[in-house]
């Protein structure tokens, strides 16, 4: 199996650098991340609607490159969880991880036995349609695959101590605008009650030695999520920063050209 990179950067304690993508479904958008500096791309499928076989074929053309292709599956299911990574996702997102139950289902449904239960199909997509031995793959699967369990919701808040307990859940992300909506504070980020619920996922994280996560809308934003202790962050998705990097350039020209006439 291809080497998760991000997994081995955050395993080592160092940060991992990616972005969401929830709009443009091209063969190119992958090869366009990595080559920005994108170390992850998280293709959703919770807000998108897209079909596995989008997801297929965003993750073929993004294996080939520098950046990790993950998924953000839209529930914890089993089907939901395996057949990404049988289309050869590297990483699964899941929202809504409110128990220690949840978090235990994930993770039996990402890995092989004997840590898990995850069905066994080989010579496919996430082996490179290649042969070899089954248990050396089983065991670099279970090795390599990242698990992002989302903290996102007043009860996963407080069951995180638990959730972050559970071997194989790698990477624990606050999902920010629904966790404030959840609190009773919509998008009130500096808000006692929503810093509070961040503080105990933070510790939560470092008492079991899971990473950080966060989605960042800019770069002062991102700054700050690093000077917290985020180890893994998403710089914002397709959406708003084809929408940003379009607006400011096309007010700088219609100002230029104002000013002309």
């Amino acid at each position: 199996m291809i080497a998760n990179q991000p997994k081995q950067t955050i395993a080592q304690g160092g940060t991992s650098l990616g972005t969401m993508v929830f709009e443009f479904a091209s063969t190119g958008i992958g090869r366009i991340a990595a080559q920005a500096g994108a170390e992850f791309v998280i293709y959703d499928m919770e807000h998108t609607g897209w079909s596995i076989e989008t997801i297929r074929m965003l993750v073929a053309t993004t294996r080939g490159t520098s950046a990790a292709p993950m998924v953000r599956v839209p529930a914890t299911q089993y089907h939901l969880l395996a057949r990404p990574l049988d289309a050869g996702a590297m990483g699964l997102m899941v929202p809504m991880v409110e128990s220690v139950e949840q978090a235990r289902l994930i993770a039996e449904s990402a890995k092989y036995p004997p840590a898990g239960r995850r069905g066994a199909a080989f010579g496919v997509a996430h082996d490179d349609y290649s042969g070899g031995d089954i248990v050396a793959k089983m065991r670099a699967a279970n090795d390599e695959i990242l698990l992002i369990a989302q903290i996102e919701t007043a009860a996963g808040v407080e069951a995180v101590e638990g959730i972050a307990a559970v071997d194989g859940i790698d990477v624990l992300w606050i999902g920010h605008f629904d966790l404030s909506n959840s609190l009773g504070v919509p998008g009130q980020f500096d808000h006692p009650t929503y810093t509070a619920a961040v503080d105990r996922v933070l510790a939560a994280c470092a008492t079991y030695g899971k990473t950080p996560g966060i989605m960042a809308g800019d770069v002062a934003t991102g700054q700050a999520h690093l000077a917290r202790g985020y180890r893994m962050i998403a710089c914002d998705g397709d959406i708003w920063l084809y929408g940003r990097a379009l607006r400011e350039g096309l007010s700088a020209l219609r100002a230029l050209a104002d000013g002309s006439d």
